[in-house]
């Protein structure tokens, strides 16, 4: 497990979500991306969860829609990881996990394409 406070993860997950390629980050609109704590004892646990509508079921968004969401569990991928390199890691593939819902893509393709 590593150590690492809230405003510590934000910073990360900045750096890796700036890291990430513009081909893959500047196609998103209206997405948030949360940092929570998933509560004790939900299941299943999770790194992340993206909701919303996906673009390959999307009509046209109209004013006043609320954002898609991908929220990212904080202690989950802190609690995953022994060092920080290892958290940088995971943050990353769960990034483009939930990205990639954003896209559309399922679990079982994400697993193909390595990203699940």
């Amino acid at each position: 497990m590593v150590e690492i406070d809230a405003d510590a993860f934000e910073a990360l997950v900045g750096e890796v979500f700036d890291a990430l390629p513009a081909d893959m980050v500047e196609p998103l609109e209206n997405v948030a991306i949360l940092i929570e704590d998933q509560p004790p004892g939900a299941r299943p646990r999770l790194y992340g969860l993206y909701s919303g509508h996906p673009l390959t079921r999307r009509g046209v968004y109209g004013f006043g829609e609320l954002p898609d969401r991908i929220t990212l569990y904080r202690n989950n991928l802190a609690a995953s990881v022994s060092t920080m390199d290892a958290l940088r890691a995971r943050v990353r593939v769960t990034l483009v996990h939930e990205i990639g819902h954003y896209f559309g893509l399922d679990d079982a393709r994400l697993q193909e394409l390595g990203w699940a």
